[in-house]
């Protein structure tokens, strides 16, 4: 079994730029993130990188393309090289998001958001529950950002609290992808914060977004908002702190950006902790 994390740990997305530099300079981070795809070649380079960082650090694996929401099968290969990855490296956090992004076994290069129905709770639940099934440990699902809303019979917040209890799977809690949900469609993200169990909380992340004339978009490229930061320590004082992860994936700024980043999340964290207890 893996080891659990520590709830205040926090890590940064690991991106190849930085490959030499985090295994030289070896910065003070509880673990790292990768995304599964990147490594499902059984050998080769990556692999090579994925093992000598996994002797140096805990890992977490965050999968992209699995379309758990698909009306598709379930893509067999896919999760056959997925557990084939988690059981070799055996990380902290398996997660994967609550999404669609495949049809007809063609993939859109997104993650689209399903629609927040009992009938697709009624068809995205049991294939929660095969992955955790094959995998052989409890999955977290992301709630994705998302600008257009598909309709359905209730809020995105009860929509994500069901299908983790019906599961069984726990939540990542992605904080700039609730601030932005809320921003675009006009609802009050503490709201969302404050309707989620923290028991099904497995982990947090952070990103950034940019501002355009319609919408703020989730682009994973830029710092996190002060309005996010302001959320974040919200959503630690309410829901208690939990493994928080540092993404950037576009336009990738130098480490000690994503590093200052990381121990900001880390003094909120503490911070937040201790106001807690003072109100306690």
């Amino acid at each position: 079994m893996p080891a659990t994390p520590a709830p205040g740990s926090v890590g940064i997305g690991l991106r190849a730029p930085h490959y030499a530099q985090i295994l030289e300079r070896r910065p003070a981070l509880d673990f790292l993130e990768v995304h599964a795809e990147n490594f499902f070649a059984a050998g080769g380079r990556a692999r090579a990188w994925l093992e000598r960082f996994r002797a140096a650090y805990p890992l977490s694996v965050h999968g992209v393309g699995l379309s758990l929401g698909s009306v598709d099968p379930l893509d067999e290969a896919h999760l056959a090289r997925l557990e084939a990855l988690v059981r070799r490296f055996d990380p902290l956090l398996v997660s994967e998001h609550l999404c669609w992004s495949s049809f007809g076994a063609r993939h859109a290069n997104d993650l689209l958001p399903l629609p927040h129905t009992r009938e697709a709770l009624d068809h995205v639940v049991p294939r929660i529950a095969k992955v955790q099934e094959r995998l052989g440990r409890q999955l977290l699902v992301e709630n994705v950002s998302a600008y257009v809303l598909p309709g359905g019979e209730m809020p995105e917040w009860e929509f994500l609290v069901q299908v983790a209890r019906r599961s069984g799977c726990g939540i990542l809690l992605d904080v700039n992808n609730v601030w932005v949900n809320a921003a675009n469609h006009g609802f009050d993200p503490y709201a969302f914060v404050e309707a989620i169990p923290a028991a099904l909380v497995g982990q947090y992340h952070l990103g950034g977004f940019e501002p355009t004339a319609a919408a703020l978009v989730d682009t994973h490229g830029a710092r996190v908002s002060a309005e996010v930061w302001r959320l974040f320590e919200a959503t630690v004082a309410h829901l208690g702190p939990k493994p928080t992860l540092i993404e950037w994936d576009t336009r990738l700024p130098a480490l000690d950006v994503l590093l200052d980043e990381a121990e900001r999340a880390r003094t909120l964290t503490a911070c937040a902790r201790h106001a807690t207890r003072q109100v306690a």
